[in-house]
Order: structure tokens, then C-alpha cells, then sequence
């Protein structure tokens, strides 16, 4: 019986667990680069399986190994690695381990590892010896005493037994893809090097569409030191798991980041390259990954670039697939973009409709005129929005379900999707308001404006020309119906008769909004009140009176709660009677004010304010976008979107008129 050498290791029991976390496939690349960094030329990996499953693991490489002297002090302590002193194994080669933590994961695999190391003793004396470790108790190492070997070179045979379970994951078809990723910037530099899983080699340079894309990030800083890190994307050309690596400055995986991608059917691995995982690691922080508020910006950067490239690679690949389209007059845009917002458009366009006509049934088979309807319906699905686009490529196109799935994920992602439904909401109201100062203010057409079933229609659905913040609580209701509203938002509940207006048997509200003030606060309500005029009638004395008595109902009656809720009222037309408005006009208050006492507010308006404060509010966001409006396309667009509104009466006959005419003044 041989004699062994136990030797007692300085192993806590907090590095166990941390060793323990680490995943199947990570724990057999820590025993393929113990191998590379012992300058190891060929590393091969096998699995021994009886009827039962899986009985050992071996890793089997011809490197230098280590010596029978030596052997005990580095396997003593951790931190006493013979490669934090080097750096460089002898030929030269940048070394993945410094700490000698590595062989420990071994742990994950198995619950006997011994390592059968052969080196040479000097002038060709080739001798022998083993390191075993138990997994039951690590505080102490077996090692054998060494002896000559007649014949063989040097190098180490790792055998794990007892495994923890059988590792399919290992024995799949896709492991040695995944170690490929792993070893991919090794394999690179150190063309020699060989590492093999169950006889195939590893061969990234086969599995990769062409070299990495390489570009720089933001320095990660760390309270006075900043690390300068880079990102490495390298393009699969099988399906496989898109994963994030955090690598070490000179490209050794740490850490792969667990994360969803939504770039099509690309599959590539990412490499973040820094100093600072190196430091994370020498720490032992690095399991805590993004936790680390410095790290999470680098790895969300570098998620952004992901996103980036592989959108503008798609858009560049879609460019010849558009120029034969072009060729065929199948295209469905005739003028090159002008604006902002066109040049967003049409990228999306181009990179949505490029993917789903690879997936169309028949698409490029099909004649011309298919193929350019397919794509006017894209077209106007995109400009209309995702969930049009969903529909499309469901009903219509016929697109499988996992296309469909990622093509909708690739629009809900897309800042380019957000730019363009925030211009078309832009763009919109543009035309609304363009359409609605036309309807006020042309006489022409102002005159022919009903207010109650036209006007107050059109402001109904288009509440936001009073402000985002309030919600419609009552359209063209009683004064019941008010205090209905306001008494629900106030989650109190009120018996009693109908709500008297002093001049009228039934006070009828135009609109009435409601929102909430002051941080939410219970009862902290603001109420704004409408009343809506016909264009061609002015506001004067009668028309202030009445808006006094819906004022004097509201502040008779109890039940309305005046002391936390304030109240404001409108008295709104094209046209203001100024004597009248000078009578009321409250002093040292905003123009128009009429009555100000504590929570009420009494303002009269003009649609010239109204429309101008609304401008004003859409300016930034028209010049940013590069938004124009005409007023035949603003009364083209109030036509098509309210065409019941004005279906066979004589505001729509002046509408269509105006519209034909196509010479509106601007």
C-alpha cells in the first residue's frame, strides 16, 4: 500500500459554499483551464457511463503538471497559487486562475476527485504521484508519495467519481457549444491549443458567423480608481443561449449574466471585459454579479450596445433586400425620408418587413401585386401601431407563432416604435387643433358648427385640449349626474332629491373633469366645469348669467363639499363681449377672471387661448419630430376620424367643400 501524506488545508466554510454555487458546466471549465494554465496543449474531456449512468468524469491534459515538492504547499492555503506570482505560464500565456480556488469547484461534479500528476524531475526522470480530496472534509489533502513512471510525458488525469448527479447537460448536444463560448477568446489567441468533449473539439472559429465585434464602454469607477472596460460580441451560427460573459481585462469568463434578449433569431455571446471583474473576484463578491451598483451600469451599457448593434446590423442587411424590392416596384414608400421621424419609421419598417417576409409563406414565390399589398399592410400596421401589427401578421400574413411573438417583442422593445407612436400622438393633435381652429374660427365653416351634437362631440374625445392631468367625469350631463361624480370621488355616498338650478327646471353640464391634488390626500379634489358655446355666439351678459347659476347650485347645495375641493368654471366661445368682461373682471386677477373666492374660480375664455396654450404645449415636441400640419391634411383627418359626427349635415357639406377645394390657406 502506498504511503500517503495528509496535509491539513486552511479551507473556511463560507469559500465551500460559494464554490458550491457554482453551476455544472462552469465547474468543468475550472478543470480545463487548471490544464491551459499548466501550458497544456491538449485537454480532453470524457464520460464513463455504466448501465446506471454516469460513473466518472475525467479530464485528462499534457501539461507541465506540478511537482511532488511542490504539491503540498500549493494545495495548503488558498491565495497560494503559484500562478498569482507568475501572471505568464513558461511559454508565455496569459493565465486564467491566480488564487488556486479553482480546483476546488470540484466539488460541484463529484464527491472523490484525485488527480493522477505525471511531471518530469529533471533529465527525462518522469515520475508519478496523487492528489485526492474528499468532499466530506476538505480541511485535509491526500497526496501519494511519487514514483518513477518507465515511458508517457508529463501532464495531469483528473478522475471525478461519485458524481453528484448524472449531468445530461454535460453529455448534451449542446455542451460543447457552450464551452466554446467559455474558452472562445483562448482558443483564439492560442491557435495550438486543443480541448476536446467527448472526442469532438471544441472549435469556436467553425461556429462563428465572422471575427468579434469589438467596441469600447464607459470605465467602471470605483471610488478613486476607474477600470477601463470593453465589449466583445461574437456571432453564433447555431441556435444557442445568448449569455453575457463578465470577463476578467484579458478575457477569462467569470460570471455569465442570466438575462433576456429580444433581437430576432440571432444568437451570439457578449464578453465584458474589465479589470474590475478581476478585483470582484479576488474579493469574493463576484456571485453577487449586478448587485454591485458599479458593475449593474457596466452590464447595462453593454445590454444597450447588444441591442444596438444587432439593430443596426438588421437594418444594414435589409438594405439589399429593399433595393430589390425598389426594383420591383413592390416598395410601399415613393419618396425618400425628410424628417426625423420618417428616417425612424422607415428603419423599423425595413427591419420588420425584411424579417417577416423571410417567414411569409411563399412570399418571394408569390407575383407582385401580392407581394407589395403584404407590404402596404405592414406599412400601415407599423405607422398605426403594434397591436395593428400583431393582428396583421396573425390574420393576413399568416406568420407562424413564434415569429409572431418575436416580431411583436421586437416592436414593444424598439425605442424607434416609441419615437413613432409619440410623433403620431405629435402629430395628431397638430391636426385636431389645426382642423378645430378652422371649424371656430373660418366663417364659412363656423357658421354651420352645431355645438351641442358637433362641437361638443369632438371636444368629448379629445379631452387632453383641457389639460392631461383631468379626467371627463360628465359629458352633457344633469347636475345630478355632477354631484353623482363628485360624491364617488370623494368615496362618500349622499340621499337626496335632484340638484336645483335657480333658472332652470334641469341644469345640463357640457363637461365636467375631475383629478387629484396635493399628493392624494383624501377629498383633495379639483373639479373643472365647462361651459361650451356655439362659435357664432358671444360670450355676454346672458350668457355669464348662466354660468353664475350653475356656480349659485353647486355652492347652495351642501352636499357639493366646497372646502377641500376646489372649483373651476369656463365660460368658453370664439368671441368675448369686453364690457361685459370688464364689469366682472376681478382685480388685481388673470384676464377673464370673474369671480376668485377661496376653492372657486370663475374664468371666461376664448377658443384663441385655448388653442394657443395648447400650441405652445405641443411646440418643443413639433420642432424636435420636424412636424408640419396643413389644414386640408388637419380637415382630411377630422373627416376621416369623425365621420358621424358629421354625416349629412351642413358643418360636413362645408367640410367636404373646404377640403376639395385644395387651396386652404395655411
Amino acid at each position: 500500500m502506498p504511503n500517503v501524506e495528509r496535509v491539513p488545508v486552511a479551507v473556511q466554510s463560507d469559500f465551500m459554499q460559494q464554490q458550491a454555487r457554482t453551476s455544472p458546466l462552469h465547474a468543468l471549465a475550472e478543470c480545463i483551464w487548471n490544464g491551459l494554465d499548466a501550458d497544456a496543449r491538449l485537454v480532453e474531456v470524457e464520460f464513463d457511463c455504466n448501465a446506471l449512468g454516469l460513473e466518472r468524469i475525467i479530464v485528462r491534459d499534457d501539461g507541465t503538471g506540478m511537482t511532488r515538492e511542490r504539491a503540498p504547499e500549493l494545495f495548503r492555503k488558498l491565495g497560494g497559487s503559484w500562478k498569482h506570482l507568475r501572471g505568464r505560464t513558461e511559454t508565455g500565456r496569459e493565465l486564467h486562475g491566480s488564487e488556486g480556488r479553482g480546483r476546488y469547484k470540484v466539488i460541484v461534479l463529484g464527491r472523490v476527485a484525485d488527480w493522477h500528476v505525471t511531471y518530469d524531475a529533471g533529465e527525462g526522470d518522469l515520475r508519478r504521484f496523487t492528489i485526492s480530496i474528499i468532499s466530506d472534509d476538505l480541511r485535509e489533502v491526500r497526496f501519494t508519495d511519487a514514483i518513477p513512471v518507465g515511458s508517457g510525458q508529463p501532464g495531469v488525469e483528473l478522475v471525478i467519481t461519485e458524481p453528484l448527479a448524472d449531468f445530461k447537460s454535460l453529455q448534451s448536444d449542446e455542451a460543447p457549444q457552450e464551452l466554446a463560448e467559455i474558452f472562445a477568446t483562448y482558443l483564439r489567441n492560442y491557435e495550438g491549443v486543443v480541448i476536446s468533449l467527448q472526442g469532438i473539439k471544441l472549435d469556436p472559429a467553425t461556429m462563428m458567423t465572422g471575427p468579434p465585434v469589438v467596441m469600447s464602454l464607459s470605465d467602471i469607477e470605483e471610488g478613486d480608481h476607474q477600470y477601463p472596460a470593453r465589449l466583445e460580441i461574437v456571432e453564433w451560427n447555431r441556435k444557442t443561449k445568448r449569455v453575457l460573459h463578465l470577463c476578467d481585462d484579458r478575457g477569462f469568463p467569470m460570471l455569465a449574466v442570466d438575462t433576456r434578449w429580444h433581437v430576432g433569431d440571432r444568437f451570439f455571446s457578449a464578453y465584458l471585459r474589465s479589470s474590475f471583474v478581476r478585483q470582484m473576484s479576488d474579493r469574493n463578491e463576484i456571485g453577487l454579479g449586478e448587485m454591485n451598483a458599479n458593475l449593474a451600469n457596466a452590464v447595462e451599457e453593454a445590454r444597450q450596445e447588444i441591442k444596438e448593434h444587432f439593430r443596426a446590423k438588421a437594418a444594414r442587411e435589409a438594405q439589399s433586400v429593399i433595393e430589390e424590392w425598389k426594383s420591383e416596384n413592390v416598395y410601399p414608400y415613393a419618396e425618400p425620408p425628410v424628417t426625423p421621424v420618417e428616417y425612424v419609421t422607415r428603419e423599423v419598417f425595413d427591419i420588420v418587413a425584411t424579417t417577416a417576409a423571410r417567414y411569409i409563406p411563399d412570399f418571394s414565390a408569390s407575383n407582385a401585386t401580392s407581394r407589395a399589398f403584404q407590404l402596404r399592410m405592414m406599412r400601415t400596421a407599423i405607422e398605426n401601431g403594434s397591436e395593428d401589427l400583431q393582428l396583421i401578421m396573425k390574420e393576413v400574413l399568416r406568420l407562424p407563432a413564434r415569429q409572431q411573438e418575436d416580431m411583436a417583442r421586437l416592436i414593444q422593445e424598439s425605442s424607434l416604435q416609441s419615437i413613432i407612436g409619440a410623433s403620431r400622438t405629435v402629430s395628431n393633435r397638430l391636426k385636431f387643433l389645426t382642423a378645430l381652429e378652422s371649424l371656430i374660427f373660418d366663417r364659412g365653416l363656423g357658421s354651420t358648427l352645431r355645438e351641442r351634437t358637433q362641437l361638443h362631440r369632438l371636444l368629448a374625445d379629445n379631452t387632453w385640449v383641457f389639460g392631461e392631468e383631468h379626467n371627463l367625469m360628465v359629458d352633457d350631463r344633469s347636475l345630478d349626474e355632477c354631484l353623482k361624480q363628485h360624491t364617488q370621488a370623494r368615496n362618500i355616498k349622499v340621499a337626496k332629491g335632484a340638484v336645483k338650478h335657480p333658472t332652470k327646471i334641469r341644469g345640463i353640464v357640457d363637461l365636467m373633469f375631475g383629478k387629484q391634488r396635493s399628493g392624494y390626500r383624501p377629498g383633495a379634489l379639483e373639479h373643472l366645469v365647462i361651459e361650451l358655446k356655439a362659435p357664432g355666439v358671444p360670450i355676454g351678459p346672458t350668457e355669464i348669467s348662466q354660468v353664475d347659476g350653475y356656480v349659485g347650485a353647486i355652492t347652495r347645495d351642501s352636499s357639493f363639499d366646497m372646502t377641500t375641493t376646489k372649483w373651476v368654471f369656463w365660460a368658453l366661445s370664439r368671441e368675448v363681449n369686453g364690457d361685459a368682461l370688464r364689469v366682472r373682471q376681478v382685480q388685481h386677477a388673470e384676464a377673464g377672471v370673474i369671480i376668485k373666492q377661496d376653492n372657486l374660480v370663475v374664468i371666461v375664455k376664448t377658443w384663441a387661448q385655448v388653442i394657443a396654450e395648447n400650441r405652445a404645449r405641443l411646440k418643443f415636441f413639433q420642432d424636435g419630430l420636424q412636424l408640419t400640419v396643413t389644414k386640408a391634411e388637419a380637415l382630411r383627418h377630422l373627416k376621416e376620424g369623425y365621420a358621424n359626427v358629421f354625416v349629412d349635415t351642413p358643418a360636413g357639406t362645408a367640410l367636404d367643400e373646404a377640403i376639395s377645394n385644395g387651396d386652404l390657406a395655411d
